[in-house]
């Protein structure tokens, strides 16, 4: 039996068709890739302006309803309270993918409450005194109070959870 000479053209050229053929189905999710990167870099910088507004709120001269308003507005917050305090504070919950910042730590949770506003739900027990707005931060309390004091930010800074989450608030 004679055997057969294996041709080398055709299995190259079988290769190379095969290489092209991904090639073309990879183009349009490599394109749809870089455009939603591009746009990324947009939502970055959109954020970011966002997030040093925010920052200036904390100089305690605005109020809770503006506050917690605004942010359902661009709608990074739920509207309606996760929870509600038995002294009233509500706290509402950013929106899956919101990326909300405050003086570049992630946040937690957003709080807020006015007496005799529609906003803001009573809770059970006796109402705190005065207006309070801020949020709780994913971040140690030492390294949120060197970035408010940095800022020259009026806020209050309490440690909630030791070395986790931590609270800036106006008021109360």
């Amino acid at each position: 039996m004679k055997a057969r000479p294996v041709t080398v053209m055709p299995l190259f050229v079988v290769l190379c068709a095969l290489c092209a053929g991904l090639a073309a189905l990879a183009m349009p999710r490599i394109a749809k890739a870089q455009s939603q990167s591009q746009g990324s870099v947009h939502d970055q910088v959109r954020d970011q302006v966002r997030d040093q507004a925010r920052d200036q709120q904390f100089d305690c001269k605005s109020n809770p309803h503006e506050f917690i308003s605004a942010l359902i507005e661009e709608k990074s917050i739920d509207p309606k309270p996760s929870r509600v305090e038995a002294n009233s504070v509500n706290a509402f919950r950013p929106v899956h993918g919101s990326r909300l910042s405050a003086f570049g730590f992630p946040i937690y949770v957003v709080l807020g409450y006015a007496h005799d506003d529609t906003l803001f739900h009573r809770g059970a027990g006796k109402e705190i005194d005065a207006p309070l707005y801020g949020v709780v931060v994913s971040a140690p309390a030492e390294s949120v109070r060197t970035r408010v004091r940095e800022a020259n930010s009026d806020a209050t800074v309490h440690s909630v959870v030791p070395l986790l989450l931590t609270a800036i608030v106006c008021g109360g």
